[in-house]
């Protein structure tokens, strides 16, 4: 494996795992504004979740956009 291999595994695993944290945020965010866990208030779980769709929907695409090849001539 190239270390150019290497490097584009290791972005698209980041860009995997940034996701699937947005994914996790947004279940927690869910949990708390519907009361599932009383000692937080609801208006955390509302921040937590726009956090969690910039995180799943935002991030990842500024990642790519950012770590993108130049072309080739």
């Amino acid at each position: 494996m190239t270390p150019e291999d290497r490097k584009a595994r290791s972005r698209f695993f980041v860009i995997g795992a940034v996701r699937l944290a947005g994914a996790i945020t947004i279940a927690l965010a869910v949990a708390i504004s519907y009361g599932r866990i009383a000692a937080i208030p609801n208006a955390v779980g509302y921040a937590l979740l726009a956090v969690g769709i910039l995180g799943m929907v935002v991030l990842p695409q500024m990642l790519v956009a950012r770590w993108k090849s130049p072309p080739s001539e």
